[in-house]
């Protein structure tokens, strides 16, 4: 079964624990189905790639693995984490930041 998010692609987030605790980045790609997120430069890990024909060069390369959804937290404008909301708006349905009220 699929999560539900507040969350979206290209929101700017900060990781709230883990190795790369404290660092921010921008979401690239959201699993509903296994809840986890991948965000730019966030939990970078080394992968070895075996060459797909003749001409191309295997290797090591760096790519970032996805964290779960609840160790990230959506970033307010001035750069602190807070929480997400929805309220309406002039009939339409926005997300709000739960620590300034700002619409998002």
């Amino acid at each position: 079964m699929a999560v539900k998010t507040k969350l979206k692609k290209n929101d700017m987030v900060k990781v709230l624990s883990g190795k790369d605790k404290g660092k921010t980045g921008k979401i690239l790609k959201i699993d509903r189905e296994k809840e986890r997120v991948v965000v730019e430069g966030i939990n970078v890990v080394k992968k070895t790639v075996k060459p797909k024909s003749a001409q191309e060069k295997g290797g090591i390369i760096e790519i970032e693995a996805a964290l779960h959804i609840s160790n990230v937290a959506l970033m307010t404008k001035k750069g602190e984490p807070t929480r997400i909301g929805f309220k309406t708006e002039k009939g339409k349905k926005v997300r709000f930041s739960k620590k300034t009220g700002d619409v998002l």
